[in-house]
C-alpha cells in the first residue's frame, strides 16, 4: 500500500490526459479530410495544444505506471486504471457536461467496490516472497 499514492497519480495523470484530448478534439471542430493530405491532418491533429499536452501527459501516466509495475504486483497495480473511468466520467460530467444517468453510477459504483477488494488483497514485490523471479530461457518455453 505504500505505493498508492503513485499508482493514483498514474490514474489521475491517464485521466487528465482523456480530458485534454477530449478538448483538444473538441477545439478543432468537425474532422474532415477531404481534400487534405492525411497526413497533414493528422499532423495538424496531434500538434494542436491541447492534443499534444494530453499526448505528454499519457507519457507522463505511463512512465509513472512503469515505476508501479517496478514495485508492485501486475494483478494489483493494472486494476486501479480503471478508477481512471470513474474519474473521466465525473469530470466529464462537470467540465463537458456530459450525461452521467444511473447505469453510469452503477457501473462507477461496481468500479470502486472492485478496487477496494483488489486494494485490501495488495502487496509490493518487497513484501513478495524474498526469491528473485527466475529468468526462462526461450528453450524452456517450449517444452
Amino acid at each position: 500500500m505504500k505505493y498508492i499514492v503513485f499508482i493514483l497519480f498514474t490514474v489521475m495523470t491517464n485521466a487528465a490526459a482523456q480530458l485534454m484530448l477530449k478538448y483538444g478534439m473538441m477545439s478543432m471542430g468537425p474532422l474532415s479530410f477531404a481534400g487534405v493530405n492525411p497526413l497533414v491532418k493528422v499532423l495538424q491533429i496531434v500538434f494542436s495544444p491541447w492534443i499534444f499536452l494530453g499526448l505528454a501527459t499519457f507519457v507522463i501516466s505511463m512512465a509513472s505506471h512503469l515505476y508501479v509495475l517496478s514495485k508492485v504486483e501486475l494483478s494489483f497495480a493494472y486494476p486501479f486504471l480503471s478508477l481512471a473511468y470513474v474519474a473521466v466520467a465525473v469530470f466529464a460530467y462537470f467540465v463537458f457536461r456530459e450525461d452521467l444517468n444511473a447505469y453510469r453510477i452503477a457501473g462507477i459504483a461496481f468500479i470502486c467496490v472492485g478496487t477496494v477488494l483488489i486494494a485490501q488483497s495488495g502487496r509490493s514485490h518487497d513484501e513478495a516472497s524474498p526469491v528473485a523471479p527466475q529468468s526462462v530461457q526461450t528453450s524452456e518455453l517450449t517444452r
